[in-house]
């Protein structure tokens, strides 16, 4: 075998995450084979995306180094979910039925959970947790059997956040969306693990106004509480044990509604206006879901199992870190270096007709 050979065997991850990146249609282990002319064949491929499932510990070895580079007490962890709907895939505890609390219905896909390291205009995966539903059970509602996770959201959360900790991550502030602001994780991220957040709320949320409050169980729903926007107001959540501050956003939507935003944060010496401005930084995670399933080909895959669906995942992360590395050199966003290759592809094509064109 000549070195080139063993070495290209050695990189298939970067091979087929190149592959990924550089796609515009279906991603498949024969189109990586032809795309190669040969040097793998679709069977080698097929084998790696069948390997055992990759984990989160071993993306974080690979993460690791890009990291360090840019991390600083000023960064920010920030952990969200999504789901990439596979309407047409075969149903398995991957790709199944999970609900999507942005569309407040049920969808078939690839449920997955992300933390996300920020620090100043970078973003990168840190851990990652992919939800499969094991387990059966019937709806008593419905009469149905459904399949369900071993573990909730929540706790797959905490496992997250835990990871990060161990592997001595840097940041100064953990942010989510309020399907992750329960009472638990609360205590779990600055009673476990002494660290700060900044949570949205909703406002049916209960809180006492005072401690004597709390202490007697005097709560209210925080719609009910008189609170400018601009001010900030000491509070106690009910489950939580020690005090947060609270603020309430006032904007308008595109439909010119009036949207009210609550948040609180665990640090009781910032103010207003570095609370809402640590917590824009949540967007990131948004941007970074949205590059992740158009640019590296997340949903492009016609993967059966759930070790290969989870492998092409691993993969497909792998290119997001690869455009974000080139982010920082290039001065151009994921869509813009996507967009070049389109060009360029484009070019190709057309200098490929003129040769071939019959008049």
């Amino acid at each position: 075998m000549r070195k080139e050979d063993k070495n290209m065997k050695m990189n298939m991850l970067d091979l087929y995450s190149d592959y990924l990146i550089s796609s515009f249609g279906a991603t498949t282990a024969t189109g990586l084979a032809k795309l190669l002319k040969g040097d793998i064949n679709h069977d080698e491929v097929t084998q790696w995306l069948a390997h055992k499932e990759r984990t989160s510990a071993e993306f974080w070895v690979k993460v690791k180094p890009y990291v360090r580079k840019i991390e600083s007490e000023e960064g920010v962890l920030i952990i969200d979910d999504s789901i990439e709907e596979k309407p047409y895939t075969d149903e398995n505890a991957q790709i199944c039925w999970h609900y999507d609390h942005s569309k407040d219905r049920q969808v078939k896909g690839i449920n997955f959970l992300t933390s996300l390291y920020s620090n100043q205009d970078i973003a990168i995966p840190v851990g990652y947790q992919l939800i499969t539903k094991t387990e059966y059970y019937v709806n008593k509602k419905t009469g149905k059997t459904n399949r369900r996770s071993e573990k909730g959201k929540n706790e797959y959360f905490r496992e997250l956040v835990a990871q990060a900790m161990k592997n001595q991550i840097q940041f100064r502030y953990l942010l989510n969306d309020n399907w992750f602001a329960s009472s638990e994780n609360m205590r779990f991220i600055k009673g476990e693990q002494n660290k700060d957040f900044i949570m949205p709320l909703k406002d049916n949320r209960k809180i006492a106004l005072r401690q004597e409050d709390k202490a007697q169980g005097r709560y209210v729903k925080l719609e009910a509480v008189n609170l400018e926007e601009n001010d900030k107001k000491e509070i106690y959540l009910e489950g939580v044990e020690f005090p947060l501050s609270l603020i309430k956003q006032v904007f308008v939507n595109e439909d010119d509604s009036i949207g009210v935003l609550y948040l609180v944060t665990s640090d009781l010496t910032i103010t207003y206006k570095q609370i809402t401005t640590i917590y824009r930084k949540r967007w990131k995670v948004e941007e970074y879901h949205k590059s992740l399933k158009q640019n590296v080909s997340l949903s492009k895959s016609p993967t059966k199992t759930v070790d290969s669906q989870a492998n092409h995942f691993f993969a497909s992360l792998w290119g997001y870190v690869k455009l974000e590395v080139l982010k920082l050199n290039s001065k151009l966003n994921h869509f813009a270096l996507k967009s070049k290759l389109y060009i360029k592809a484009l070019q190709q094509s057309y200098l490929e007709w003129q040769s071939l064109k019959p008049f």
